[in-house]
């Protein structure tokens, strides 16, 4: 199926893509939440995902990427609330909201925005909520920096862009190995996403560290947590307490899996979610 870019009058400012023409008209929705950072397009191995469960995918740029205008101060409920407009522009019922990484907490979050129109989440990699003065919640990432910065504030945090370099030893060699295969996409898509500059990334690490604007026990759709045990950029414990504090989530845990290897079990999150709601 060709992928194509929503024109959506009734929600100016948002970048809408989607897998069809009129997604939701034939058969329910996975709502894609982007890493960081990302175009907010939607990846193949997303839509191949969804095409096997019977979902058509629709993927929203946050704010400043993917030419979304940016929202300086957003929390992650900010973003939720915006994503619960274009549900409501689309009239989607059902909804399978998935983040990967930095989109696992905007997946939580439009559910608990939204409970009348997502039925069902998916996390895989997903950061968990802030706990400031616990150093442990940095503690396995093979480079926190970023994050440390944008704990300090936002001067801090666009101060770390001049300096900031990727870690290699952030991936596993099943991070890399799914990079240059099943996941290649992904990693043209961050490229890419570079045109846009580093605002979003900055934005999503500051709403990581803050408040994000609701409770995890507000969620009530059932939540299928994926972690990678060898994750090295968003650790197993993180997952852990993810999946501790919400009312219906179930963790996943794939021990020989990193940060981008993890992806690969997608398919069968999405199974598992559809049997915790008894499809």
């Amino acid at each position: 199926m060709a992928r194509v870019k929503l024109d959506l009058p009734q929600v100016p400012g948002y970048v809408v893509h989607a897998s069809v023409d009129r997604p939701g008209a034939h058969r329910p929705v996975l709502l894609w939440h982007h890493g960081s950072p990302q175009t907010g397009a939607v990846l193949p191995p997303v839509q191949d995902a969804a095409d096997a469960a019977g979902l058509d995918v629709v993927s929203v740029a946050r704010p400043a990427y993917g030419g979304a205008a940016r929202h300086l101060g957003r929390t992650v409920r900010d973003v939720a609330d915006g994503l619960a407009e274009v549900l409501d522009a689309l009239d989607l019922r059902d909804v399978v909201s998935v983040g990967a990484s930095g989109g696992g907490p905007h997946a939580l979050a439009v559910a608990a925005v939204s409970p009348e129109r997502v039925a069902g989440v998916v996390t895989l990699a997903s950061i968990a909520p802030f706990r400031p003065r616990d150093d442990a919640w940095f503690a396995g990432m093979a480079d926190p920096s970023g994050l440390r910065a944008a704990a300090a504030g936002l001067d801090a945090r666009t101060a770390h862009v001049e300096v900031e370099e990727f870690d290699p030893s952030s991936f596993v060699d099943a991070d890399y190995r799914a990079l240059e295969t099943t996941w290649a996409s992904l990693g043209a898509d961050v490229a890419a996403s570079d045109q846009w500059g580093p605002d979003g990334l900055v934005d999503d690490d500051l709403a990581f560290t803050r408040p994000w604007g609701f409770d995890l026990a507000e969620v009530h759709a059932p939540v299928v947590v994926v972690q990678g045990g060898l994750d090295r950029v968003i650790p197993p414990a993180h997952a852990t307490a993810i999946a501790d504090a919400l009312p219906h989530g179930l963790l996943r845990l794939v021990p020989d899996a990193g940060h981008i290897a993890v992806l690969d079990h997608l398919p069968e999150a999405l199974a598992a979610l559809a049997v915790l709601r008894g499809h």
